[in-house]
């Protein structure tokens, strides 16, 4: 439990936010919640009877303020592409570990190139996109490996029923588009490939009872930023279920409703990866419910494992890399259910 440590949480107000800080308090941590908006901080505070600090990321002296005092910081305030760097550095210089939940392809690219160096150098632990979308596909393409040093190739495919996007995930969307300038990111060879032709419609076949479904491939997300920076892995794809892909994209599709007690839509998804190596293939499965919902107790064992000294290394770090991933995933379990398929060759 978190033994009444005090955590900020950056974009405490957000729909994703909310989850976090009630996981927070949950564990036993009190969350310290934190963002630019006054008024909505303010009522989310007393809802909770917290502590609210107002900090923006145009303000670095406020962002000390809102740290201050603090174990460490979750920033989930997007579009990441403007807030990491800032909470970042505050969180450098204040000396406490840092967790996010960037599904931003271009922030966590950016978070692994600026500060791995100085995160290293200050003995700091930096975990980007410990999330549903980078934390959950690198915890399971890590575990799938085992005791593999290397692999060709991993793909991480998701089924989701549907996807009701948040204001933030359209807003990050519009950035990373904005950032691309019309071209899609593929990851081949061991290099970023910038591509302007369509990503291929396709079939995966996921374990049984799905079966079979129709996905968009190379449709690339936040694992194949966080999966090869610490696997051996020249081929990482991403897919998604083709109606998945439509609700996201579709500029009409509402945001996601509360279906349950804890506000979680019933949105349902499945995580299929699947690591292969010469004529050897390993694979490792996660379903659950909600997307943003189940990224609160991802991001929130993170964080009791890096300030319980859990970790692996430090610096900007995934999470198969800092963190023992089967054993992560197997805490996880009343989040989600698991399987950690047996090894088998192709025939």
């Amino acid at each position: 439990m978190g033994s009444g440590q005090m955590v900020a949480v950056f974009g405490a107000y957000g729909h994703t936010g909310r989850f976090v800080v009630a996981e927070l308090a949950a564990r036993g941590f009190v969350p310290v919640v934190s963002g630019r908006n006054a008024r909505t901080l303010q009522e989310l505070a007393g809802e909770h009877g917290l502590e609210a600090r107002v900090a923006s990321v145009d303000d670095p002296h406020s962002l000390d303020r809102a740290l201050a005092g603090t174990a460490a910081v979750i920033n989930c305030a997007g579009p990441f592409a403007s807030t990491t760097g800032p909470v970042i550095e505050a969180a450098l210089r204040a000396r406490i570990p840092y967790l996010d939940v960037a599904a931003e392809l271009e922030a966590n690219l950016d978070t692994f190139a600026h500060y791995r160096e100085q995160a290293r150098d200050a003995e700091a632990v930096i975990v980007p996109a410990m999330a549903f979308f980078g934390g959950l596909g690198d915890l399971l393409a890590t575990a799938a490996m085992g005791d593999w040093t290397k692999a060709d190739e991993a793909h991480i495919a998701y089924a989701l029923s549907d996807w009701h996007p948040t204001a933030g995930t359209r807003l990050s969307g519009a950035v990373s588009r904005e950032r691309r300038g019309g071209h899609r990111l593929r990851y081949s060879g061991g290099q970023w490939e910038r591509r302007t032709d369509a990503a291929p419609a396709l079939e995966w076949t996921f374990p049984e009872p799905m079966g079979s479904r129709p996905v968009i491939g190379e449709f690339t997300m936040a694992d194949v930023v966080t999966v090869p920076q610490h696997l051996s892995i020249p081929e990482v794809i991403t897919y998604m279920t083709v109606e998945a892909a439509r609700d996201v994209a579709a500029p009409h599709t509402p945001p996601p409703a509360a279906a349950d007690e804890r506000g979680r839509s019933d949105q349902t998804f499945l995580v299929d990866v699947v690591v292969r190596s010469g004529g050897a293939e390993r694979r490792a499965t996660a379903g659950g419910q909600d997307i943003y919902a189940v990224t609160a107790p991802l991001v929130t064992e993170a964080l009791a494992r890096v300030l319980t000294g859990r970790t692996k290394t430090v610096g900007v770090v995934s999470a198969g890399e800092v963190f023992d991933a089967p054993d992560f995933l197997h805490s996880l379990v009343p989040h989600i259910t698991l399987d950690l398929h047996p090894q088998k060759q192709h025939v």
